[in-house]
């Protein structure tokens, strides 16, 4: 394989390949006794992030050469979260052009903010609530879009918690095409859900443990590294299967510095100097910080 080049046919098993495995979790979750439940919940938040990953390639459009072969993978992959592809990308991509920007910094306490809301947004991320907040996004771009522009303007909430930046950055995207994509995972979950004869319970074990572990790692690959758009992110140092099974998501510097660099190219441009995983982790539950 030539350097840079999409590995469209590995991804293609890959996202066979966990969406089967997580398939297979919510099947076991459903019926087994409760460790059973608890063993396939485990292996749900690592065949879905996994799947996330993949998604995650979509939005920057390395999924597969082809675009249009990217896109549809992208919205199967987004049904696993379940969110909406365009929806996704939108926040995504906002994401970079913000990154360690004031609008950002959730890891810092900054001049006129609020601590009680700091500190609420801190601890979603940490305990998972965050995966929450991004699942019930995708239903008010669906059933409620003026809810959205609650969030828009220069009130302090919605420059404390970003909401101002993305959900202006949504105003771009085709209205009907990107809540039938939202439509259409809700869809596809209810579809899994009958199909397969699930129950609540195992369902909810299984996105749970996904959505915790989800959200964790999303801002433990930032906290409290350089305010900088483009180097504020760490290279996580993980066991090695760990970090392949994220796809190399750990590597988050490289990514921001070559957004377009498919995952599996990621470790030649990586920091080998980064801090751990665990570190990091533990470091985000002493809270927020004030501004350097």
């Amino acid at each position: 394989m030539k350097a840079e080049t999409i590995p469209s046919r590995l991804n293609s098993v890959l996202l066979l390949a966990a969406s089967l495995v997580s398939g297979g979790a919510l099947w076991v979750a459903s019926r087994g006794p409760w460790w059973a439940t608890v063993l396939a919940a485990l292996v749900f938040s690592y065949s879905a992030n996994a799947t996330f990953s993949l998604l995650h390639e979509a939005v920057h459009g390395v999924l597969f050469e082809h675009a249009t072969v990217n896109t549809w993978a992208g919205r199967f992959a987004a049904a696993w979260f379940p969110t909406g592809f365009s929806l996704q990308r939108a926040f995504h991509l906002n994401h970079h052009a913000h990154n360690r920007g004031p609008s950002e910094r959730f890891d810092y306490l900054q001049p006129g903010e609020s601590r009680w809301l700091k500190n609420a947004q801190w601890y979603s991320i940490l305990t998972g609530l965050y995966w929450v907040f991004a699942i019930f996004g995708g239903l008010a771009w669906l059933f409620a879009p003026f809810a959205f522009a609650l969030g828009r303007g220069d009130k302090r909430f919605a420059k404390q918690t970003a909401s101002a930046t993305y959900f202006e950055a949504i105003r771009s995207l085709p209205p009907v095409v990107s809540r039938l994509e939202v439509l259409a995972s809700w869809a596809f979950q209810v579809t899994l859900f009958f199909t397969l004869e699930l129950n609540v319970v195992g369902w909810l074990a299984c996105y749970a443990a996904f959505g915790w572990q989800w959200s964790a790692l999303q801002y433990a690959d930032h906290a409290y590294s350089p305010l900088d758009a483009h180097d504020g992110a760490w290279d996580l140092r993980v066991p090695r299967l760990h970090r392949w099974l994220f796809l190399n998501y750990h590597l988050h510097r490289a990514h921001h510095r070559s957004p377009r660099t498919p995952w599996i190219h990621l470790p030649a441009r990586a920091d080998a100097d980064g801090p751990s995983w665990w570190s990091v982790y533990r470091s985000m539950w002493r809270g927020p910080r004030e501004l350097p």
